[in-house]
């Protein structure tokens, strides 16, 4: 049984065929369960983002993957042949690694891939597809993205203008559990920066937009996080002095932050500091606001010369995390050996007991029977001795017989060392 890797992401597939092979969670659940009564490909997890559709599967043939994936999908395999990637065993624990660990992403080191890697391996066992093998692997590449998460740079750096945002907070606030935040603007942007505000446990966001709706949407999205009040778009001047951050991104032509407004603001928060992010093109906020004293104003260019370093930077921890990976993927493969190997001495250990017996058996009736004691257990010491080494010798031979040479001589290189270390014990 072979551990497979199988799929398609943004580096292989166009949007249009990502979007053919993708699963919604209640699709995939359906799925597992109904694969969960095959036997022959019922041990597996579906990773699937907007960036990626991937099957990590325990089977026998890596084409019985493939053709799940197609047929679930209505899509021609031939075609989606020409997009996918499949690895196997140590390739494919090390690909999961990378995947888990934001190595693999198009945003390097984005850590919202190991929660949804997490939640896909929840969603495989609740449908009764993860063996404990499969889990253990899983596990180890939870394991083994914490690591990189822990002990490289990879992902330590902002290098998306919300998450920037974000960060940015917290270099000029201490202490994020008190600020108060206002996103004037729903939009794509704005909500990344308050989902990223809101995980790092801001007090409270305010969202500012024209439409209410469109608020109301964001702040559903957020409220299990943070406390969230919406303010009406003629209500924004009224209330910049409740914010200690502000991020605006309207897409207006005109400028809907003011100098007067920033200015009257600060002076009802008795000159407590504010931060000021202008992510919008044109201009949100009026550009002398940055001469207020107690006022950090950064637009697009600022955020975007610190995320093209933070980039260049996560790049080069990337090649740190990525000997980290593979050390760790060779390990798991060992402990893999290693049980593997165990198993199979377990069972031939077992045999050995099993032979004992039988012949001790056979000695003792023979006894019973009146034959002479000594000349019974010297047959049985013989008898049981030949049918314990028979295995062996076979497996030896087989080694000699083989093209490549070194099997034997590995073997016969451990043979006489157990040899050796027994004559030595004896003296």
């Amino acid at each position: 049984m072979s551990f497979f890797a199988l799929g398609v992401n943004h580096q292989t597939a166009s949007v249009e065929l990502r979007e053919q092979v993708a699963f919604n969670p209640e699709k995939l659940s359906a799925l597992l369960l109904e694969q969960s009564q095959h036997p022959e490909l019922n041990d597996m997890v579906v990773v699937s983002t907007c960036n990626r559709t991937e099957v990590y599967a325990m089977s026998e043939n890596v084409d019985m993957v493939l053709n799940w994936l197609a047929q679930k999908n209505n899509i021609d395999i031939k075609q989606l042949q020409n997009h996918v990637y499949r690895y196997e065993n140590a390739q494919a624990i090390t690909h999961l690694m990378r995947v888990a660990s934001g190595l693999d992403s198009l945003m390097l080191g984005e850590p919202q891939i190991l929660g949804q890697v997490k939640t896909a391996l929840s969603l495989a066992k609740a449908s009764n597809t993860v063996s404990q093998n499969l889990n253990h692997i899983f596990e180890y590449a939870f394991y083994a993205a914490k690591r990189v998460r822990s002990e490289t740079a990879v992902g330590s750096h902002a290098v998306s203008m919300g998450y920037a945002v974000a960060q940015l907070a917290l270099q000029v606030f201490s202490k994020p559990e008190k600020l108060t935040v206002m996103v004037v603007a729903a939009g794509e942007m704005n909500s990344l920066v308050a989902k990223h505000l809101a995980e790092m446990g801001v007090a409270k966001i305010m969202i500012c937009n024209r439409t209410r709706a469109r608020a109301e949407a964001l702040a559903q999205e957020i409220a299990h996080r943070v406390e969230v009040e919406i303010v009406e778009f003629t209500d924004l001047a009224a209330n910049l002095h409740r914010a200690d951050v502000i991020s605006s991104c309207t897409g207006s032509l005109h400028q809907v932050i003011h100098y007067a407004d920033v200015k009257a603001a600060l002076k009802k928060r008795r000159y407590q500091q504010m931060l000021l992010v202008d992510l919008a093109v044109p201009r949100d906020i009026e550009p002398k606001v940055e001469n207020l004293d107690g006022v950090y104003l950064y637009g697009v260019d600022d955020l975007q010369s610190v995320i093209d370093e933070n980039l260049a930077q996560r790049r080069q921890a990337a090649v740190e995390a990525e000997v980290m990976v593979n050390q760790l993927a060779t390990e798991l493969m060992t402990q893999q050996k290693v049980s593997q190997a165990g198993e199979t001495i377990h069972a031939y250990r077992e045999h050995g007991e099993q032979l004992r017996q039988e012949e001790l058996t056979l000695a003792l009736e023979r006894i019973k029977q009146g034959e002479n004691a000594e000349h019974v257990m010297a047959e049985f010491s013989h008898r049981l001795t030949q049918k314990l080494l028979h295995p062996t010798s076979i497996v030896l031979r087989e080694a000699a017989k083989d093209d490549d040479p070194s099997l034997f001589e590995k073997m016969q290189e451990h043979l006489q060392h157990v040899m050796h270390t027994r004559r030595k014990s004896k003296k």
